[in-house]
């Protein structure tokens, strides 16, 4: 029987995703050989969560839609690795009432904070659900981008408003309830007890460029990216900020 320590994710990598995937490739390896207990907070149809169970891990996936939860089982079952995932219909506000305490290695929570009606219960609730020496990754939107975003594009107000919200949002009308930069971001999960220990920019570059310079050289964009993640301010502009952060 093929064991974990003899596969590998085979995700679909681009320069929209390197910079976690760099991260939690490094995370996996860490624990080469080992079944990891893995949990997708609004992990949708499963772009992360398949191929961490084709790497061996468990994988559960919580997401408020059913329909990408079906979309999810179809992917799993289309890549082999259906008793690896499991689907689990609800949001990250109700997140304390659907993991065990302590059960979980990796903790996957990426676009969740910006929706929820309370980021600090969500971040409690996996502060909790991590066993000692477990990790979270997280992904949000970074209120950098959004403002540089709207005021390029001839939406000053907006561009004004996402600055001195102190959500940082555009409006009423915005689609997102707030964003976060760097500190803000790290912030939170210091405040239930996680140590930061690594923080970068995704897509620095990506939805900046247009679609025919993308497709020219996307290797070369790949490359660009992963080496201005880390680094500000072109780690601090980017459309989301991933934070990594454990439970020691």
């Amino acid at each position: 029987m093929e064991s974990a320590s003899s596969r590998t994710a085979k995700p679909l990598v681009t320069a929209r995703t390197a910079a976690v995937w760099q991260v939690l490739r490094r995370e996996l390896d860490r624990h080469a050989g080992r079944e990891l207990t893995v949990l997708d907070v609004g992990g949708g149809t499963g772009g992360f969560a398949v191929p961490i169970a084709q790497a061996g891990h468990a994988v559960t996936v919580v997401d408020a839609s059913p329909d990408s939860l079906a979309a999810l089982t179809r992917r799993a079952a289309d890549a082999g690795v259906a008793e690896r995932v499991r689907a689990v219909q609800g949001d990250g506000d109700a997140l304390a009432s659907l993991v065990e305490p302590g059960s979980v290695d990796l903790i996957l929570c990426h676009a969740v904070l910006e929706v929820v009606d309370d980021p600090a219960d969500v971040v409690t609730a996996i502060a909790a659900a991590l066993r000692p020496g477990g990790a979270v990754s997280l992904l949000v939107a970074g209120r950098a981008a959004a403002i540089l975003n709207r005021a390029v594009n001839g939406h000053l107000r907006q561009a004004s408003a996402l600055v001195t919200d102190p959500e940082g949002r555009a409006g009423k009308r915005d689609t997102l309830r707030r964003r976060y930069d760097a500190d803000s971001a790290a912030d939170l999960l210091r405040s239930v007890g996680l140590k930061v220990e690594e923080t970068h920019g995704v897509r620095v570059l990506a939805d900046l460029l247009p679609a025919a310079v993308v497709e020219e050289d996307p290797q070369a964009l790949l490359e660009l990216e992963l080496a201005l993640s880390d680094r500000p301010p072109f780690r601090d502009i980017a459309a989301q900020l991933h934070v990594f952060a454990r439970r020691t």
